[in-house]
């Protein structure tokens, strides 16, 4: 005679299909939501929302620091080696992940953003002293694959082969394509979770409209007014709301400007009658009262990044309302 637990079992085979049906199901039928890998926070914050409810994407560089020079840690390289997505915006800005990244499998997904999102670009801006005319322009797309020439003699439209200026986030416009294409990606990725990322990037469009619509409002009464700032990190920021940047104190940011850069710059103050010259938390404030030295400029601080602000939506939100009050409040 059986034991009583497997009398109690074989006597009701119903029951035990049922849950091996069920045990089946769970293991095999739903597939675990793939880790996503994003190199910097602002991008961060803006895949978070995509992949609200679904999955918590992992950031590489921490938000103070700068991604100009950064180091991986044993940890972000184990990070990046369990990724199913990697979305970075490419070896202009990340140049350390170049290697990392060559080096994973064929089965992770690389989002090289300045290649596959369709991103309004402009060059970079050489010399890192601008002619006054040289803003105002919008979200026109002056990528260097663009063969056409405008015409123009200033050194921001000089689109023959240029590089691409890396810090496409800073446009509403570009967070709307970056939103939009990471959504289809991961949807093609992991289609079981598709109409959750569809449901989210159509919440995150709406937020991105009402936001930018608002930082139009609010930067309005400034648009005129000359700036300079510590590295041109700003075109997209700056063209989007037609500001008035005059010029960047260094051209290369992993690099301290000498003395002959630091007084051409402290000439343009004084010529441009800039009201402001802005700093950086990832960079030496230093320079900047240098430069100012013996003129009416006053100091402010651009935050390109969002070093302390959460991550998420909001952390992207506050970062360009951060940046227009800045503005706002030092050039008024």
């Amino acid at each position: 005679m059986p034991p009583v637990g497997q009398r109690s079992l074989t006597s009701r085979p119903g029951l035990v299909l049922s849950v091996l049906i069920l045990i089946t199901l769970l293991t095999s039928g739903v597939q675990a939501a793939p880790q996503v890998v994003v190199s910097i926070k602002p991008v961060h914050d803006l895949v978070t929302g995509v992949t609200e409810g679904v999955t918590a994407p992992v950031l590489l560089v921490p938000g103070g620091a700068s991604p100009h020079d950064y180091a991986l840690r044993p940890s972000e390289m184990r990070a990046l080696q369990q990724a199913r997505v990697v979305i970075w915006t490419g070896p202009e800005l990340e140049n350390f992940l170049v290697r990392p990244l060559a080096g994973l499998g064929s089965e992770v997904q690389r989002v090289t953003l300045l290649k596959d999102a369709d991103l309004v670009q402009h060059p970079v801006r050489e010399g890192g002293i601008w002619d006054s005319h040289g803003h105002g322009h919008g979200d026109h797309n002056h990528a260097h694959s663009h063969s056409h020439n405008h015409g123009h003699s200033h050194a921001a439209h000089n689109h023959a082969h240029a590089e691409p200026d890396a810090h496409v986030w800073l446009s509403p416009e570009n967070a709307r394509r970056i939103v939009t294409h990471v959504a289809g990606v991961l949807a093609a990725v992991d289609p079981d979770n598709a109409a959750a990322y569809g449901a989210n990037r159509d919440r995150m469009l709406a937020r991105l409209d009402q936001l930018d619509e608002e930082l139009r409002a609010r930067l309005a009464p400034v648009r005129e007014a000359p700036f300079i700032v510590f590295h041109d990190a700003y075109q997209y920021f700056e063209r989007h709301y037609g500001l008035t940047p005059a010029g960047s104190i260094t051209v290369d940011p992993s690099r301290a400007p000498g003395a002959r850069r630091i007084q051409e710059i402290r000439q343009r103050v004084s010529q441009s009658e800039a009201l402001c010259v802005f700093s950086e938390p990832q960079f030496r404030p230093a320079i900047v009262a240098t430069v100012i030295e013996g003129t009416q400029a006053r100091t402010g601080v651009l935050d390109p990044l969002g070093a302390d602000l959460p991550s998420g939506p909001e952390g992207y939100e506050a970062l360009l309302r951060n940046l227009a009050q800045s503005l706002v409040e030092c050039l008024s």
